[in-house]
């Protein structure tokens, strides 16, 4: 039988245990990233043309080429099919906080922790993508890789669950501010 006091002191201990949301804004808030991952403009190979977005998953980095032999850099997470994946696309389309679907894949992979996402998680400060996200396409067709942010930045630099190429918020958002509809993106194997 609930009496009125432990009514009560239910109701306090709900407000007065964080939710998972809080707790995981609480660390993204006080993690600090290393100073290699900030955006920073540095030397790179000529080869490519300015506008180009070259992605090196085993070095966690993604390069914007501003101009010939000069690329921004931006420290990367990269997941198991990020890692996988190589070779040269275009972004076809772009979002602002964006609707996230785990793909069949991911579902039939796990579909304990994926399932009941099968009808999307609209964009938002929980999503999985993030502040933006850049779409892969190759001759017309969606890879399924994208280019997004995350609200885990301590996964910054390393090989990450799930996801593609992950950034920052805020550096995805610098990004998506600078890479057009129509850029090419060149995945290194």
């Amino acid at each position: 039988m609930i009496n009125r006091r432990s009514l009560m002191l239910g109701v306090a201990a709900l407000f007065a245990a964080p939710s998972v949301a809080t707790a995981q804004k609480a660390k993204a808030k006080a993690f600090v990233l290393d100073p290699k991952f900030q955006p920073q403009l540095v030397d790179f190979e000529p080869q490519y043309s300015p506008g180009t977005v070259v992605v090196d998953p085993k070095n966690r980095f993604l390069y914007l080429v501003e101009e010939t032999g000069v690329a921004r850099r931006y420290g990367v997470g990269v997941g198991r099919a990020g890692l996988a994946w190589s070779g040269t696309a275009e972004v076809a389309r772009k979002a602002k906080w964006p609707t996230w679907t785990p793909t069949k894949n991911m579902i039939k992979r796990n579909p304990e922790k994926y399932a009941k996402y099968a009808d999307g998680v609209p964009g938002g400060q929980s999503n999985p993508l993030g502040a933006r996200a850049l779409y892969l396409y190759r001759n017309g067709r969606d890879t399924y890789y994208r280019i997004h942010g995350t609200n885990e930045p301590w996964t910054i630099g390393r090989a990450v669950s799930n996801g593609c190429i992950r950034m920052t918020n805020e550096h995805v958002q610098d990004l998506y501010e600078r890479v057009p509809v129509g850029a090419t993106v060149v995945v290194l194997s």
